[in-house]
C-alpha cells in the first residue's frame, strides 16, 4: 500500500473499522511506520471529525481531522495555545525529562513574544536572502547529484535528501560545513524515541542532545562578540527581542530551527521520488513539461505532509464540530487527515502534479504560527528537481522505503534507489 493509494480492503481497514470507535487512537507510531495510519483518518473523518481518546501513550487528547476544522483551531491562537508545546508528547518522555528545564522556542510561544522572536530569524528565509542563497543551492544540488553513482542501487535518503538539508542548514546557521551531518543528526536524536533512530536509550538521547546545545552555545558566545552577520544564530545573538534570551530558550529555538529545517524537506524530496515512482503517469507528465516542477513540489507536499500533527492546548472551554473541547485539554490538529479530506481537496488520495490549486494544502501550518521557511522548502525541492530532470531521464525505486516511526515526523529511514543511466 502506497501513501498515493489507500488500501480500503486490507487488514489495517478491518482493523481501524473493527475497534470501537469511542477508543480509536490514530496517535500509534507503527501506525506511521507501517502505512496503515489512511483508513483511521478516513473513518474519523466520516464518522467523528473531532474525536476524543481519554487513553493513549500520549496521555488524553482530542483529534481534529477535517481541513476546515484544522484550520478553525490553527488560526485561533487565543484559544488554542502553542506555550505547552506544539506535537503530543509521550508520557514516557515526560516522565524521563520530569527534572530536566524546559526549552521553549517561539513556535511554542503565544503572541506577542512569539511575534517578536519569530521576526528576529525571519530576515535569513525573506525572498532577498532566498535569491540570495539559489545559485548556491543549485550548485550544491549538481554536486551531490553528479557524485551518485550510476546503474547501481543506493540510499536517495541518504545520499541526496539528507545531504542537501545538511548544507542548506549549515549556510544558514554558519555551522562548519564539514560537519553539516551533525545538524541531521542531532534532528534524528530530538525527534526519534529511543530504540528508533540513531538513540537506543534516555541516556544517550540526553547526552546527544546536550552535545549540541553545547556547541550552539559555543557558538551563539562567539557571535554575541563578533558584529552582526547575517546567521541564524548571529540574529538570535543580536536581535533587540532576543539577546537577553534565556539559554533555555535559546536551545529551545536551536531545536525547532535544527528539527524544521531538517526534516520537513528532507522527507518531502524523497517523498517525491517515491510518489512519481508510485504514479507513473504523473512521472511522465513532469519528465515531458518541467515547467509543472513548481506545483508538483507542492503537489509533494499536500501528499506527503511531513509533519504529520501540530498540537495545542485549549485556553478556554471551545465548542467544535458539536464537541466541547475543555480548558486545560491537548488538541492534535491532524495534517495529514486534513491534507485527504474530500470535502475541500478533490481526489485527495491522488497524486496529481498540475492540480488547479496544488497549494492548497496544511503543511505549512496556518496562521501565526505557519512554517517561516516554506519558501525556502519549496526552493530546495524545485531546484533539486530541475537539477535531477537536467542529469537523468528517470530514478527508480526498487523496494519499498523505510518509514519513520513517529506520530509527528511522517517520513522515511531509507528509499532505495537505482539511476540506470544520465542523460
Amino acid at each position: 500500500m502506497s501513501d498515493g493509494a489507500v488500501d480500503i480492503r486490507g487488514e489495517a481497514h478491518a482493523r481501524a473499522y473493527a475497534e470501537p470507535l469511542e477508543t480509536l487512537n490514530p496517535a500509534q507510531p507503527l501506525l506511521f511506520a507501517d502505512d496503515e495510519l489512511w483508513p483511521y483518518f478516513e473513518r474519523l473523518r466520516a464518522e467523528d471529525p473531532v474525536h476524543f481518546t481519554e487513553d493513549s501513550a500520549y496521555g488524553p487528547y482530542w483529534s481534529v481531522t477535517r481541513y476546515n476544522d484544522i484550520m478553525a483551531v490553527d488560526t485561533n491562537h487565543e484559544v488554542f495555545s502553542s506555550a505547552d508545546g506544539i506535537t503530543l508528547v509521550s508520557l514516557e518522555a515526560k516522565e524521563q525529562n520530569a527534572n530536566r528545564p524546559a526549552r521553549p522556542s517561539f513556535i511554542s510561544m503565544d503572541p506577542p513574544k512569539h511575534d517578536v522572536q519569530r521576526k528576529t530569524v525571519s530576515p535569513a528565509v525573506a525572498p532577498a536572502n532566498l535569491h540570495r542563497m539559489e545559485p548556491v543551492i543549485r550548485e550544491r544540488a549538481g554536486i551531490i547529484l553528479d557524485g551518485l553513482p550510476i546503474g547501481e542501487v543506493f540510499d536517495w535518503v541518504d545520499l541526496v535528501s539528507k545531504e542537501l538539508t545538511a548544507m542548506t542548514l549549515a549556510t544558514l546557521f554558519d555551522f562548519p560545513f564539514e560537519e553539516r551531518r551533525k545538524l541531521t543528526h542531532w534532528s534524528d536524536c530530538m525527534t526519534n524515541a529511543p530504540g528508533h533512530g540513531p538513540v537506543t536509550s534516555w541516556d544517550q538521547k540526553r547526552s546527544e542532545i546536550a552535545a549540541c546545545f553545547g556547541r550552539f552555545t559555543e557558538m551563539w558566545n562567539d557571535r554575541v562578540n563578533s558584529p552582526p552577520q547575517g546567521d541564524m544564530i548571529s540574529m538570535l545573538a543580536h536581535g533587540e527581542a532576543t539577546r537577553d534570551m534565556d539559554i533555555h530558550e535559546f536551545h529551545g529555538n536551536v531545536a525547532l530551527l535544527i528539527i524544521g529545517g531538517n526534516d520537513t524537506t528532507r522527507n518531502t524530496i524523497s517523498g517525491s521520488v517515491y510518489a512519481l515512482n508510485q504514479n507513473p503517469g504523473q512521472y511522465a507528465k513532469l519528465k515531458a513539461d518541467h515547467s509543472l516542477i513548481s506545483s508538483m513540489v507542492s503537489e509533494t507536499i499536500r501528499w506527503q505532509t511531513p509533519l504529520a500533527h501540530m498540537a495545542r492546548t485549549a485556553t478556554q472551554d471551545y465548542e467544535l464540530g458539536g464537541k466541547t473541547i475543555r480548558k486545560g485539554d491537548r488538541v492534535a490538529m491532524w495534517y495529514v487527515s486534513g491534507n485527504r479530506d474530500d470535502d475541500v481537496i478533490a481526489e485527495p488520495n491522488s497524486y496529481i502534479i498540475d492540480r488547479e490549486r496544488p497549494r492548497q494544502h496544511l503543511s505549512f501550518g496556518f496562521g501565526v504560527h505557519r512554517c517561516v521557511g516554506n519558501r525556502l522548502a519549496e526552493l530546495q525541492l524545485k531546484i533539486i528537481w530541475e537539477e535531477m530532470l537536467a542529469r537523468f531521464p528517470t530514478i527508480e525505486v526498487v523496494d519499498e522505503p523505510t518509514r519513520t516511526h513517529s506520530v509527528f515526523v511522517k517520513g522515511y529511514e531509507t528509499l532505495p534507489v537505482i539511476i540506470p543511466t544520465r542523460n
